[in-house]
């Protein structure tokens, strides 16, 4: 959601609309994921922040979709919390947005959601084991709500997932695969990409036919980006490592199959996280680390909008395999892979760099 007292903000957030209206037509969806920036928090009032929301979920309330959130580095400003955030979700009963772990400054949308099979019918001592866990990561960023220093400026939030949230996952999925007697195959979303697919971009590169998709953001803007090791942001750092934790967890987090982000509206491909690389001290286990299409008309980039879909059956969730595309504004499906274990090494076609300067309006083509 953007700015409203000027003309462009309120035609951006129609357009945005209009797009997430054309995209649940057309596909067939249990579950809704945003994956961050909901709203553009430096551009809200205090007063009327959070009641953006309302327009932002209405797509899925009309539909009676549930619909489960991260929150980004937009969402977290001088006049929006996301605490009041959370409460503005939760007034709605498809809601799945939660907060497990609490604490001041390590973010509020860090919970899961279990998935269970269509045979679960829970009885009284009797557990149904999930057929999936889905991860949800506050990145943070942005800046502290109602904060500024002596020199009256802004207070820069930190941009990587807290350690005690680390430890939480960790110990919880743990915890989980203990209680069912089993590894449960899962997926992660989480605002800000990990330093690994910065690494991967930089290091290896990006092959458009085994990592299909747009990579023009270069180089990516990941977690931790801007920070010094001692955790002072003065801009004289370029990275601090503060990520590093939460990428050993997720790569030592057995039946992870892929972690989405968002934040780089023009990264959309997928890569299978399965080395080291050059410069990393954490090696990858094979977990696919992919990246959304940017689905709102608010923000930088004129890339044509859309959303990632995401396919999981119980078949694919028994050899840790999910299928995934992008469904574009206009209909068109780019972009579909299997996350299986020969991803990485498998061809598909070339992702088109399509861009739009509306929903009403047709395609334009990169070719740089």
């Amino acid at each position: 959601m953007e700015v409203a007292w000027l003309d462009w903000g309120p035609v951006q957030d129609d357009n945005s609309t209009i797009v997430m209206n054309r995209v649940l037509d057309l596909e067939s969806q249990d579950l809704v994921v945003l994956n961050g920036d909901l709203i553009t928090g430096d551009d809200t009032f205090l007063e009327n922040s959070t009641h953006y929301l309302d327009q932002i979920v209405e797509p899925m309330v009309s539909r009676g979709l549930s619909w489960a959130s991260t929150y980004g580095n937009h969402d977290g400003q001088y006049n929006l919390s996301g605490k009041a955030l959370l409460a503005r979700e939760r007034q709605w009963p498809n809601s799945r947005t939660f907060q497990m772990v609490l604490g001041e400054g390590i973010g509020v949308t860090n919970y899961y959601l279990p998935v269970y099979g269509k045979d679960c019918i829970p009885r009284p001592h009797k557990l149904c084991t999930p057929e999936l866990l889905l991860w949800f990561f506050d990145s943070r960023g942005g800046w502290e709500f109602q904060q500024k220093n002596a020199s009256g400026d802004l207070i820069g939030r930190k941009n990587w997932v807290d350690e005690k949230v680390v430890a939480w996952f960790k110990n919880t999925s743990t915890s989980l695969s203990h209680l069912h007697n089993k590894t449960i195959p899962s997926l992660a979303f989480v605002h800000e990409p990990i330093n690994a697919s910065k690494a991967f971009q930089s290091q290896q590169g990006v092959d458009p036919n085994r990592q299909p998709g747009i990579n023009d953001d270069v180089p990516l803007a990941a977690q931790a980006d801007g920070w010094c090791a001692d955790g002072s942001n003065s801009g004289e750092c370029v990275y601090g490592g503060q990520d590093v934790p939460f990428m050993e967890a997720l790569a030592s987090t057995p039946g992870l199959i892929s972690v989405f982000s968002g934040h780089d509206h023009g990264i959309t491909w997928c890569y299978k996280w399965d080395k080291t690389i050059r410069g990393m001290a954490v090696a990858g286990n094979g977990v696919n680390l992919c990246f959304g299409q940017h689905t709102g008309y608010g923000g930088y980039g004129t890339w044509a909008r859309g959303s990632r879909q995401i396919l999981v059956t119980e078949a694919m969730l028994e050899n840790l395999e999910a299928e995934t595309w992008i469904r574009l504004e206009r209909g068109e499906i780019i972009g579909r892979v299997a996350l299986n274990s020969t991803y990485g090494k498998d061809r598909y076609p070339e992702t088109v760099n399509w861009h739009s300067s509306g929903p009403e309006e047709g395609y334009t083509l990169d070719l740089s």
